[in-house]
């Protein structure tokens, strides 16, 4: 399977895409669309962005669009919010080869890496063409059931099979390629790709992957078999999980969008021939971004010392 090489040019239409029903969000999203326009860009509103806005003065100003429509004539995309807006605007866009640049918005933002503080300079750097690309895969996967396919979606970060609400775990057979794997019973399993290795995958112990890497990660939730551990397999294969025995199974695609699943139902997964890419600001470090969001390494505040050498005197005294 080949995949898609991304090529930039210098931007002269650029769309905005924005979290959904949030003041702070919509204040930022007409101040870097006032400030791009100043700049000799075009400006694109996502529609349902400035639908939720609810300032329709103010968005006058400039076009507002679907998806279709950014991903035919936008030379690339802003998303301003956090890690689920990029998540969804990816996987929106990848067919049309759209670079995303995220500002943050949101809590961690794995993915959003401009503060909100810092948009406006940022965009300097962007419209000089000093942004640095990255490719990210993406999963495609297809839900069969009785041998006909009833659903077919993407995902950026994970595609996870669980036990749904009620309290009992779920049984699942694993095929690599065609090749069965094995038989677990457990709350569920992540399928992973590097993107989504910080996401749910590493809540459940699975190992972060560096988004050079191509490979996806399968990683159990709550396995009743302590010898199931995440495996790590080429991006190249094709990967198979039929449900054998459930009483609520679910599958979820990045977290955002949720099929109900039967007895017998098989979900398929290989990676997608589509691939985003992302933009990040010069002197963006991949792992840079983790010490700072996982607080690797962190040493103690001033304050924090203080209070320990006080608790330590307190100690002795007694």
């Amino acid at each position: 399977m080949s995949f898609p090489i991304h090529t930039l040019r210098q931007p002269r239409t650029i769309a905005i895409i924005g979290k959904y029903q949030s003041r702070r969000v919509s204040d930022a999203l007409i101040a870097l669309a006032a400030y791009l326009q100043e700049r000799g860009v075009s400006v694109f509103i996502e529609r349902e962005t400035a639908e939720h806005m609810g300032r329709p003065d103010e968005l006058s100003r400039w076009m507002v669009c679907g998806f279709m429509d950014i991903g035919a004539h936008a030379d690339m995309a802003i998303v301003v919010g956090g890690d689920g807006t990029m998540l969804n605007a990816a996987r929106r866009l990848a067919r049309y080869n759209v670079p995303l640049v995220g500002v943050n918005q949101g809590r961690l933002g794995f993915m959003t890496d401009i503060a909100r503080h810092d948009m406006l300079s940022a965009m300097d750097a962007l419209l000089d063409g000093q942004f640095q690309p990255e490719l990210r895969m993406l999963l495609d996967a297809e839900v069969i059931r009785a041998r006909r396919e009833i659903a077919n979606n993407l995902a950026l970060n994970d595609i996870v099979i669980d036990k749904g609400a009620t309290g009992r775990m779920i049984e699942c057979e694993l095929f690599i390629d065609g090749e069965f794997i094995y038989k677990q019973r457990a709350d569920g399993l992540i399928v992973s790709t590097p993107t989504g290795s910080t996401a749910y995958a590493l809540s459940a112990n699975g190992p972060i992957l560096h988004p050079a890497l191509t490979g996806i990660a399968l990683v159990p939730l709550c396995p009743h078999a302590l010898t199931n551990r995440p495996v790590l397999v080429d991006d190249h294969v094709e990967i198979e999980i039929v449900v054998t025995h459930a009483n609520d199974a679910r599958a979820h695609f990045d977290g955002q969008v949720t099929l109900n699943l039967h007895r017998g139902d098989a979900i398929r997964l290989r990676r997608s021939e589509y691939s985003i890419c992302f933009l990040h600001p010069p002197g963006y470090r991949y792992f840079s971004m983790l010490r700072q969001k996982l607080h690797w390494g962190e040493r103690p505040s001033d304050e924090e010392n203080a209070a320990r050498r006080r608790d330590r005197a307190a100690d002795a005294d007694a």
